[in-house]
């Protein structure tokens, strides 16, 4: 136990657990002996955590969340696995993590600088980046990977293996159950790809011209002659724009799943 740690006398702490200087356990927490806490995180009240479980620094988790807890998948044996957490992440009340399967490479992540609204679920080997917003009661399932600067809107819910490009941004109450390329607009409740996701990359400061660059690749894998992935090839032949190529770079990339392609 480092520095300035503060332990409410209602908390559990078991032995063998790490706390990091500046760390706060509130009320009726418990911390298992397999946990490691960054430097000044903040558990409010009424926290888990648990399993093999690492949380990057200044992260605060509200109350009432469980975060590393056994995978909910019914191939767990009990086998040691991990959840890792970033930093600086606020993981809101009720929120859920799971800690990865064996067959599943052993480890969920979660990026830093996320928010992870109220009643979310990150399911047991999922990849998340950095930057992501979940918002409430959306839910992320086994074996998904969402890149970076996604947001996955309200009572949304990505299927199993479904990777999300970064930059992606899914409408509330939108089912995915296919690959979303980067900076796509995902709507309607089967998931349709409708198109980019303008007002976040101009919030991240993209420039007219790799906006323009993007919405003429949108235009050509909407309307283009081939198949899906022939247009994308045409696209990576055609142009450099970095924005354009992470497109490319994302399609041509190993997936189990097919894509949504503009409506």
């Amino acid at each position: 136990m480092s520095d300035g740690v503060t332990i409410h006398p209602s908390a559990i702490v078991e032995k063998g657990a790490q706390l990091g200087e500046g760390c706060t356990i509130g009320p009726f927490c418990l911390v298992g002996p397999n946990v490691t806490l960054g430097d000044r995180v903040q558990l409010k009240s009424h926290v888990v955590v648990t399993g093999r479980t690492r949380i990057g620094e200044d992260t605060v988790i509200f109350p009432f969340s469980v975060i590393g807890e056994v995978p909910q998948d019914l191939k767990f044996k009990g086998e040691e696995t991990r959840l890792e957490i970033g930093a600086r992440n606020r993981i809101r009340e009720h929120v859920t993590m799971n800690a990865g399967t064996h067959g599943g490479g052993g480890i969920t992540r979660v990026g830093s600088d996320g928010i992870f609204m109220a009643g979310c679920h990150i399911a047991h080997d999922a990849q998340v980046g950095d930057r992501a917003i979940i918002v409430n009661s959306a839910a992320v399932a086994g074996h998904c990977v969402i890149e970076d600067d996604v947001i996955l809107g309200g009572l949304s819910g990505v299927h199993q293996w479904v990777r999300v490009g970064r930059g992606a941004i899914i409408g509330a109450v939108t089912m995915v159950a296919k690959d979303v390329i980067p900076y796509g607009l995902v709507h309607a409740p089967r998931g349709e790809l409708e198109g980019l996701n303008l007002v976040g990359l101009k919030r991240r400061g993209a420039s007219r011209e790799d906006i323009t660059a993007l919405r003429a690749a949108f235009q050509m894998l909407a309307q283009g002659e081939g198949t899906f992935h022939d247009r994308v090839r045409r696209l990576g032949d055609e142009t450099s724009n970095d924005y354009v190529q992470n497109i490319v770079t994302f399609v041509m990339g190993d997936s189990d799943r097919s894509f949504l392609t503009p409506s």
